[in-house]
């Protein structure tokens, strides 16, 4: 068989690089969990149908195909057809509605799996990833004080991950309410193709952005000022909301949805002084073009990585989930964990401290002897020291090599008898500094970074 060519977009990790994702998994998921929020999983596929009411999305669905199927399934069977989810906001609202009588509101859940996408890979875009969400839905209302939790959840969460080497991270918030209130004010009225607009701002630059607002929303070059104003207020404190004030005033702009938006994000900005000073940022021009967002929107970036993109997005929205009698208000916050672990690797920024999770080779003196070092590695296993027994019973230094090639710290050779025939007691061996010291089995215990893999700075 001729060696396989790699398919773009779908990533597999060397064992080192995965005990660098599944440590980050780890970390996010203690958090999520320490905050209260219950761990769920949900199908890989939708319908059709369902992942299309998310939006313009129908170019990145992968759809499902049995092989044996002689026609593909015609238009007219759309509602038939399933596809990979994109992203698991979608699969959660069905989740929510099929098991609303079994959940108590408001229901707290946090997410990891796999999403699929069917668009252009590039540096931290993929085809296949994994993504780790949380949201709180509640059940007809969603008090405003999850809006400000679940960002200072995730930037705990972030931070956990400061001490393994991954950049500080900047939360970018901002308000849907504020903008809607201060464009309604302005005059303007399609307010969605204002906020699809400024969503392009760092793509395409203000110039394009005010020519979109004039062109798709109707705007006067005026008004089109105006609102690239707003879009470049930010800051870590509540100066922002006296600097939107001002711009408002200036403009003779006064709506009530922009008073509530205000509030809101002063809200939040206050509680991130507190509690994460310096991580929260509001930042006007954060719009999340996705239209069913209605009050805090939120995307992360790596400070000093802040091309790759947000790595972690999100914010409020009140109609996603709704079964006609009742209505599903949420606010959730996705990592998009996959993009995050590539950045450290790429950029060498994290490393894991061995390959494999054995902290203990056990020698083989000989084949015949095989059993006496299987009995070793149970009572090791037995106390919760993963250990693994030599492929084979080479000479000693090659099994101690084979040890070093997978960075495990350990060999242990058995008790036995030595070439004269004198009996010999278990030793281990510190193949790092070469010490080699008398040890028993049943009592053993390497120091707790050796125990197993650890993720540190490169």
């Amino acid at each position: 068989m001729a060696r396989p060519t790699p398919l773009s977009g779908f990533p597999e990790l060397l064992p080192a690089q995965r005990i660098v994702e599944q440590h980050v998994l780890d970390v996010v998921r203690r958090t999520f969990e320490l905050h209260g929020f219950a761990g769920i999983e949900t199908r890989a596929v939708e319908p059709v149908e369902q992942l299309l009411s998310k939006g313009e999305t129908s170019k990145e669905i992968y759809l499902l195909s049995r092989l044996q199927d002689d026609e593909g399934p015609a238009a007219a069977d759309r509602d038939k057809q399933l596809g990979l989810h994109f992203d698991l906001t979608v699969p959660f609202a069905r989740y929510v509605l099929e098991n609303a009588g079994h959940l108590a509101f408001p229901f707290k859940r946090y997410q990891i799996q796999k999403v699929w996408r069917g668009e252009r890979p590039q540096e931290g875009r993929f085809r296949e990833f994994t993504q780790a969400d949380i949201d709180v839905v509640g059940l007809g209302e969603l008090p405003y004080h999850f809006e400000v939790e679940l960002p200072l959840v995730m930037a705990e969460a972030l931070g956990e991950l400061r001490s393994i080497g991954v950049p500080p991270v900047r939360i970018l918030v901002n308000n849907r309410k504020v903008a809607e209130g201060f464009y309604r004010g302005l005059g303007l009225d399609d307010v969605d193709a204002v906020l699809r607009a400024i969503d392009k701002l760092d793509k395409i630059g203000p110039e394009a952005v005010a020519a979109l607002v004039v062109s798709e929303a109707g705007a006067s070059p005026e008004q089109a000022a105006a609102c690239l104003a707003l879009a470049g207020i930010s800051g870590g404190d509540l100066t922002v909301i006296e600097q939107v004030r001002a711009l408002a005033a200036e403009h003779e702009v006064s709506h009530d949805l922009l008073e509530t938006g205000l509030e809101e994000l002063g809200a939040l900005i206050g509680a991130a002084v507190v509690r994460a000073p310096g991580t929260v940022v509001a930042d006007l021009k954060i719009a999340r073009g996705l239209d069913y967002y209605t009050g805090s929107v939120y995307e992360t970036v790596l400070v000093g990585h802040e091309k790759l993109g947000s790595i972690c997005s999100g914010g409020r929205y009140d109609t996603l989930a709704s079964d006609g009698a009742n209505t599903y208000p949420g606010v959730g916050l996705s990592i998009g964990v996959s993009r995050l672990v590539a950045r450290l690797l790429s950029a060498g920024l994290v490393q894991a401290s061995r390959s494999v999770p054995s902290a203990v080779v056990v020698a083989v003196l000989d084949e015949d002897r095989r059993e006496a070092s299987d009995a070793v590695a149970r009572q090791l296993r037995a106390r919760g020291i993963p250990a693994e027994v030599s492929p084979s019973a080479a000479k000693l230094g090659k099994q101690i090599r084979y040890a070093d090639r997978r960075g495990v710290p350990f060999v242990w050779f058995p008790a036995g008898l030595d070439t004269d025939g004198n009996p010999v007691a278990h030793q281990i061996k510190d193949i790092r500094s070469g010490d080699q010291v008398e040890a028993d089995p049943a009592t053993w215990q390497p120091a707790p970074e050796d125990l197993w893999p650890t993720v540190r700075p490169a």
